[in-house]
């Protein structure tokens, strides 16, 4: 998604947000005059939301951090595909999809691996950037000087798995340095918290919560199951049914007797950001009854482990050869509830095909 830099750019970025018909489909006809409306009446809130995490998201500088260093070792172990260059795409912050399909096209690439940055998929998420890398290039690529390829989903990645073992391990070390007496495998929870989506995009056999437990059980498996754990949802908004249980409902219930110890681990996020600077760290662990019992989980950042995880990805896709994944298809499917839905990809993108 992206984040604004600066709080000047957060009416322009909730605009780019709330016209995305895939992320939050309100109508076809009219969304981009309700986004006008309600990034106008949301933009003074969110406004001071970035002001109190330090005037404007990291979410920039580490991708471009993260996509440099993948890169940098990429030129050594692919040889073949050498050289690399990173590029950083937002789909509603700068650098904007459009604008960074133009300085492909002006610097001459002809090859390019689109890598979404959600490691679980989802068609609010993943799918919704898809679709807009397709009508650039249509509008912008017509010739196809471009091939492309598309890493589309990643949630058992080594690199991802072992670097939040990582940072669980140093909070519980955290907490054992606290208090000698500390039992972690029974006064402790872990509450991996992921950013919810309306029930009826879930109903539609979205596989994003799926996955987004496939990612949960693999770091647990790492963590040889130790401590108890739970998956929670965070970042509801809106009258709408969303999938729960909401992290602050959960934190308050088992945070509220004192008792319990927690680390909240943004699992879904690959870098910090709104909502785990000021959503989690302010809302839920500041407005919180005992903030003191609660930690998060630090972010991946710049995390060596994780941006190794991102190398080897790359890596493979790029030895392969892979196009897509073969569920892509299925997911267009059912998100369109049409079972030509699939047939989208082939007719946008002639060059791909699966292996």
């Amino acid at each position: 998604m992206g984040g604004p830099s600066t709080v000047p750019e957060v009416k322009d970025f909730l605009y780019q947000l709330f016209a995305d018909y895939d992320l939050i489909p309100i109508s076809k006809n009219y969304q981009p005059f309700i986004a006008k409306y309600i990034s106008k009446i949301r933009s003074p809130k969110i406004e001071k939301q970035y002001k109190e995490i330090g005037g404007g998201s990291p979410i920039k500088h580490w991708s471009e951090y993260q996509a440099s260093k993948v890169c940098q070792k990429l030129d050594s172990l692919n040889p073949d595909t050498a050289p690399h260059k990173p590029y950083v795409a937002f789909r509603y912050a700068q650098p904007l999809s459009k604008k960074t399909y133009e300085k492909l096209l002006q610097d001459g690439i002809t090859r390019a691996v689109a890598f979404t940055q959600y490691p679980q998929f989802s068609y609010s998420t993943t799918a919704s950037s898809i679709n807009e890398l397709f009508r650039n290039k249509k509008e912008l690529d017509p010739n196809n000087q471009i091939t492309w390829s598309v890493i589309d989903r990643w949630p058992k990645n080594k690199g991802l798995v072992n670097a939040f073992a990582e940072n669980i391990e140093k909070k519980v070390k955290e907490f054992e340095n606290e208090s000698a007496s500390f039992d972690s495998g029974k006064e402790m929870t872990i509450l991996f918290s992921a950013h919810s989506l309306p029930m009826d995009v879930i109903n539609k056999g979205d596989s994003y919560p799926a996955e987004v437990a496939a990612t949960v059980y693999a770091i647990m498996e790492k963590l040889n199951f130790k401590y108890k754990y739970r998956l929670v949802w965070q970042s509801q908004v809106g009258p709408k049914p969303w999938l729960g249980a909401q992290t602050a409902d959960i934190v308050k219930q088992l945070n509220d007797p004192g008792h319990e110890k927690l680390i909240i681990v943004p699992v879904a996020f690959t870098s910090d950001h709104i909502e785990t600077l000021f959503e989690l760290d302010l809302e839920v662990i500041g407005e919180s009854k005992y903030p003191k019992k609660i930690k998060r989980c630090e972010s991946l950042n710049g995390s060596e482990v994780f941006i190794n995880g991102l190398i080897e990805e790359c890596s493979e896709h790029l030895k392969k050869n892979t196009t897509y994944n073969k569920n892509l298809k299925l997911d267009y499917v059912l998100a369109k509830n049409d079972p030509k839905g699939g047939d989208f990809l082939d007719e946008l993108f002639p060059t791909l095909t699966t292996k």
